[in-house]
């Protein structure tokens, strides 16, 4: 029989060693300013929790465009930056290890919340069913705009200037958020990529989008400072789209009760050497 595992001993992934092997999964609170720079009830927050083995933050956008909610917080300026590292720093000085997950919402938003109202962009123009918070209060999913092909690689681009904000805003690594709707698992998904070019189709073109990311994000600092949130599916019906979905080619996977509150993750290889993947069916 196998000794159990003291969740409280220090375990090594990739280049780091935890002091413990408690990891604390993202958790949306959306208390950065309107800016999405981070504020100093971010910096409190974090810090009580630094003995956690590693921190991974809530959903932060690496773009403009990548914004989802009211006051979340994002990665693509250098205020942005600084307010991060006030976080970063407080919490390396109580000896925690922090990673920012990167979180572009894609369709998952509303124009009122984008720079000049503009639409939100997705694979395809396929709306999502539901209501989004907005500064005024909940309102419809508008249908997004399609990205065209040549639009692609500059998207990609920012999650790699972002992964290089966050350097500069002190993180240990990043984490690529590809699950529960967002931008790279609308790609990944044939209920919301209709695509014909090259990101779409079968799914080596589905997974384009993602690893080209991952590529991008990795030469910052090497994959051995990178993971991937991945998910076969959302129990939560605000992903459904207007239309009834397809079936996915992801295996079908037992999903928790929807009021849960924290992520049911596995580890599953990743890059050889690079930090596990997380397998989960919850949204930051």
């Amino acid at each position: 029989m196998r000794n159990p595992i003291d969740l409280f001993t220090p375990i090594k992934i990739g280049p780091f060693e935890l002091r413990n092997r408690i990891i604390m999964s993202p958790m949306t609170r959306l208390r950065a300013d309107e800016a999405c720079v981070p504020t100093e009830m971010m910096v409190r927050y974090y810090t009580e929790r630094a003995t956690a083995g590693l921190i991974i933050t809530e959903g932060t956008h690496p773009s403009p465009l990548g914004r989802g909610y009211t006051y979340c917080p994002g990665l693509h300026n250098a205020e942005q930056a600084a307010g991060w590292r006030k976080v970063t720093d407080a919490l390396h000085e109580a000896g925690g290890r922090i990673f920012v997950q990167l979180m572009h919402a894609g369709r998952v938003s509303h124009s009122s919340l984008l720079p000049g109202r503009a639409l939100p962009v997705a694979p395809s123009a396929v709306r999502l069913s539901g209501l989004v918070h907005t500064f005024s209060g909940k309102v419809l999913f508008e249908t997004p705009r399609a990205l065209e092909t040549e639009e692609i690689p500059q998207v990609v681009e920012e999650y790699r200037r972002s992964a290089e904000l966050a350097v500069a805003a002190g993180f240990d690594g990043v984490e690529i958020h590809a699950a529960t709707g967002y931008l790279p698992n609308q790609f990944l998904v044939t209920s919301s990529n209709r695509r014909t070019d090259a990101y779409g189709g079968p799914v080596e073109g589905r997974a384009r989008f993602l690893l080209e990311v991952v590529e991008a994000v990795a030469s910052v600092r090497g994959a051995d400072r990178v993971g991937v949130k991945i998910a076969p599916a959302s129990p939560s019906t605000r992903w459904r789209t207007t239309t009834r979905p397809r079936r996915s080619h992801t295996s079908p996977a037992r999903s928790p009760p929807s009021d849960s509150r924290t992520s049911t993750s596995d580890t599953i290889p990743a890059t050889a050497g690079a930090v596990p993947c997380r397998a989960s069916s919850r949204s930051t």
